[in-house]
């Protein structure tokens, strides 16, 4: 029973006209959805219009600074050490430059295997190993740290050849300090280190900060420690113009150094005036000096600031 008046339902329905469509109905459907549709383009549309005024306009400074930071480079120029001497003109201290072979850490992802790989190019022996490991611990990790210092013309040329291979490495000419006198005399001249924390605490205190950006050195003792406000001089800037890579395309502005004013003042000195001679070992001098004997060594010193022995 139950199938048969199902299928008589079927055919009923069947029978029935289908349902007309309303074209008025239609259209208003049709424009109802386009409207909105132009509304949301609208607000759209409005909203990047919004945006881009902001950028244009109100955030144009900052967005062409960043951009210009992008495009150029600051590098700080670090001046000459001042030349050290004594009342006589002669030279106790002074800087010369040479090649050093410096890594950036930063932009290395294996340190060792990288130093393995260039040794076999330039000569890298175990200390220098375990200098440039002292000075990533003590350093920040983006600093640009030497491993071989004093390279050799060879050694540079080799390198050059090569650089393509060594991201992150690079071969830049540094300033070192040397004494003519060697040991004597030192207690008084001092020495000169690389910057650690309490220096960069002194820095702090003298309000120096920006003026030992790019050094790497500063006096810890005696006359080079005494005169390092000095001896340093002043830091020149310049603006490079760098590529996508970092590589230097052009110079759009260089600000010199300021050298320390010891090269030309001698006030700044050492004080150290001595002569030596040697005639034979100390052990065969004579008890009583004679009249032509002459001392194995002698050391006058005056003082800095008034020349007076």
């Amino acid at each position: 029973m139950r199938r048969i008046f199902a299928k008589r339902s079927r055919r009923a329905s069947a029978l029935e006209p289908p349902e007309l469509k309303n074209p008025e109905r239609e259209m208003q459907y049709f424009r109802r959805r386009m409207s909105i549709a132009g509304v949301l383009v609208i607000v759209a549309f409005g909203g990047l219009f919004g945006r881009f005024v902001y950028l244009q306009l109100i955030e144009h400074r900052h967005y062409q600074t960043l951009a210009e930071s992008n495009r150029i480079a600051i590098v700080p120029i670090v001046p000459n050490r001042g030349v050290v001497t004594d009342r006589n003109g002669v030279v106790v201290a002074q800087s010369y430059s040479a090649y050093t072979l410096e890594i950036a850490p930063s932009r290395v992802k294996n340190l060792d295997a990288m130093i393995d790989e260039l040794s076999t190019i330039i000569d890298v022996q175990p200390r220098d190993r375990k200098r440039f490991k002292r000075l990533l611990d003590e350093s920040k990790f983006f600093e640009s740290l030497p491993l071989r210092t004093r390279l050799t013309d060879e050694e540079v040329a080799r390198f050059a050849v090569n650089r393509y291979r060594f991201p992150g490495v690079e071969i830049k000419a540094r300033l070192f300090r040397q004494y003519p006198f060697g040991a004597l005399a030192s207690h008084l001249i001092g020495y000169i280190g690389r910057i650690n924390e309490r220096d960069v605490k002194r820095i702090d205190e003298w309000d120096e900060t920006a003026n030992y950006k790019g050094s790497d050195y500063i006096g810890k003792s005696g006359v080079e420690l005494s005169y390092e406000r000095e001896l340093h001089g002043t830091t020149g800037v310049e603006q490079v113009e760098v590529d996508a890579g970092g590589r230097a395309v052009r110079t759009l502005s260089r600000t010199p150094p300021i050298c320390s004013r010891s090269r030309n003042a001698p006030s700044v000195s050492a004080g150290a005036h001595w002569s030596r001679s040697i005639r034979r070992p100390a052990r065969y001098l004579p008890s009583s000096p004679s009249p032509d004997s002459t001392p194995i060594s002698s050391l006058t010193a005056s003082i800095p600031r008034t020349g007076n022995s």
